[in-house]
């Protein structure tokens, strides 16, 4: 017999549901509550609101536990390519052998765009933010795709060519905004290779990434395939209700990936540091700025929205900036700074007494820089990389017989009893 939760409203008592994850999660199922009682709930930024059932992920963020599909994101990081966490994450099991050199296979062939697509990257500025040329270009890839998908093959196609095509999208934005030309894909190349052979190659000169650098950006684009219900998966489930397809519900988690509290998260990090860099102020100065609550100074990339503990990603990239960075034998001020950085706040108690810890961005930003990615280009690697789990939640909605389209509600809060007023009469206060 089902567990139910009592409600008391109004003289009379309802009974819930309580509906238990397989993780023990416990959320109270008020999917009736208006029905019954009148009444809908209030939670300002989803805080407290299960959005959807999923079977993706699952983020423990008191014991700062990530798994997908059940396995330890550490284990996913230590065995696993993107390319295979990738298959993983949308179908939701390790692939075989056949299904990977399948899945690569597809990936490869998926590479090129279009002809006609090529000629889009002329009508936009020199200036223009690869963001925005990325979400415009998915969107335009569903003109030259097909839309409908039946089955599990359906989708393993149209996933190769989305995330196979979103690299080439990206090092072309970039190309076009640097003033080089596109350079094609490479059939010869492996996933990551071929978009940094993309991205640095010039006609005279092919770039060849080393080992470290291609297993680095490698480990930065599986941790971050998916990541539960987060702004911008939420959105491409919300378009993905109304049942618009699959590139035109990722190209709109790449406009709510695109925002600074999200995806550019990174950015703030890297920005944070060339700040007291420029300024010459000791570490140890800023970070008691950081805690005078009057001086309007923050600390960018510690702390999570999720994650009360460490975030188990952040655990795993600092380690790999420390390979990455000794292997290139770089030394980059900036990098270092974030190391002290880390250090200082680590061994601070206000810090660890607030479980304020360096999350997966302050160290995703050290290893882009080190590959040398652009700044303007982190949120793109972001959406290369969570591309996987936005695809995987875009399947969910699809599979879903019973998916009804996404419709939240509101408590009004506006002007009541007013009227129309002729033009002539429409004289307001400033206070108004």
């Amino acid at each position: 017999m089902s567990r139910m939760a009592k409600l008391e409203l109004d003289g009379k008592s309802y009974e819930l549901p309580i509906v238990e994850g397989t993780e023990k999660e416990l959320a109270i199922d008020i999917s009736s509550l208006r029905a019954q009682t009148g009444y809908i709930t209030l939670d300002d930024g989803y805080g407290n609101t299960g959005s959807c059932s999923s079977a993706i992920t699952f983020i423990d963020g008191d014991k700062g536990v990530l798994r997908y599909r059940g396995i330890p994101i550490e284990e996913i990081a230590g065995k696993s390519s993107f390319v295979e966490t990738a298959w993983l994450v949308i179908f939701g099991h390790l692939p075989t052998i056949e299904d990977r050199e399948r899945f690569s296979g597809l990936l490869t062939e998926s590479s090129r765009l279009d002809e006609s697509m090529r000629k889009h990257f002329e009508g936009f500025p020199p200036n223009g933010h690869p963001m925005a040329i990325l979400s415009a270009m998915i969107n335009a890839l569903s003109t030259h795709e097909p839309v409908v998908i039946d089955d599990d093959r359906d989708l393993e196609e149209a996933a190769a060519r989305l995330m196979s095509k979103v690299r080439t999208i990206a090092a072309a934005s970039y190309k076009a905004s640097v003033g080089e030309p596109i350079v094609y894909p490479r059939y010869d190349m492996k996933y990551v290779e071929n978009f940094l052979h993309m991205m640095f190659s010039v006609p005279y000169r092919d770039y060849e990434p080393t080992p470290e650098v291609s297993a680095a950006l490698n480990l930065f684009l599986a941790l971050h395939a998916d990541h539960e219900q987060n702004c911008s998966t939420s959105t491409v489930r919300m378009v993905a209700s109304s049942q618009a397809n699959m590139f035109a519900s990722c190209s709109a988690g790449v406009c709510a990936l695109w925002g600074p509290l999200h995806g550019g998260a990174n950015v703030a990090v890297i920005e944070m540091l060339e700040q007291i860099r420029e300024s010459g102020m000791p570490v140890s100065e800023y970070v008691a700025k950081v805690k005078d609550k009057q001086s309007g100074i923050k600390l960018m990339g510690f702390g999570h929205r999720v994650y009360r503990n460490f975030d188990p990603r952040s655990k795993i990239l600092r380690k790999a900036a420390d390979d990455l960075l000794a292997s290139m034998k770089i030394h980059d001020p900036l990098l270092d700074l974030a190391q002290e950085l880390a250090d200082v706040a680590l061994s601070d108690d206000y810090f660890v007494e607030r479980k304020l810890y360096p999350n997966v961005d302050f160290y995703s930003g050290t290893i882009l820089r080190a590959i040398g990615i652009p700044l303007n280009m982190f949120t793109v690697m972001f959406a290369i990389g969570r591309m996987p789990g936005w695809i995987a939640n875009w399947k969910e909605i699809h599979d879903d017989p019973k998916g009804r389209i996404y419709r939240p509600r509101q408590v009004y809060v506006g002007h009541t009893g007013e009227h129309w007023m002729p033009r002539e009469e429409r004289h307001y206060d400033e206070e108004d």
